[in-house]
């Protein structure tokens, strides 16, 4: 059993920033690529930035030079730091995370947190 939760979720002003950490827990023997994904009302679920194991990352054309996600590998913790926030990042984000234990690699998912931005 594996628990991806995330947290720092809330409200931010326009221009202001937020950080959501998500840690991973449970029957883990390694973490690949996790990332943060976003779904806004009455929109498809979108990317907002993945990295890898080795710290490559990857970003949504939207949050380019203004997100930044890391992770902490010996926490199972991935981070993603919001800066100049706008009001279309208004959005449940869900953390991702592909996880593999005894041979099995699958995909997890958080159960979301909201963050709603003010303009």
């Amino acid at each position: 059993q594996v628990q991806l939760v995330e947290s720092g979720g809330g409200l931010g002003q326009a221009g202001g920033s937020l950080r959501l950490p998500c840690a991973a827990s449970g029957s883990i023997f390694s973490i690949n690529t996790m990332g943060w994904y976003r779904q806004a009302p009455g929109k498809e679920r979108e990317l907002v930035a993945t990295i890898t194991s080795g710290g490559s990352t990857n970003y949504g054309d939207s949050v380019k030079g203004r997100f930044t996600i890391s992770r902490d590998n010996a926490k199972n913790t991935v981070y993603l730091q919001m800066n100049s926030l706008k009001p279309e990042d208004t959005a449940v984000y869900y953390c991702n995370g592909v996880i593999s234990w005894i041979g099995v690699t699958k995909d997890y998912w958080g159960q979301g947190t909201q963050v709603t931005v003010s303009s």
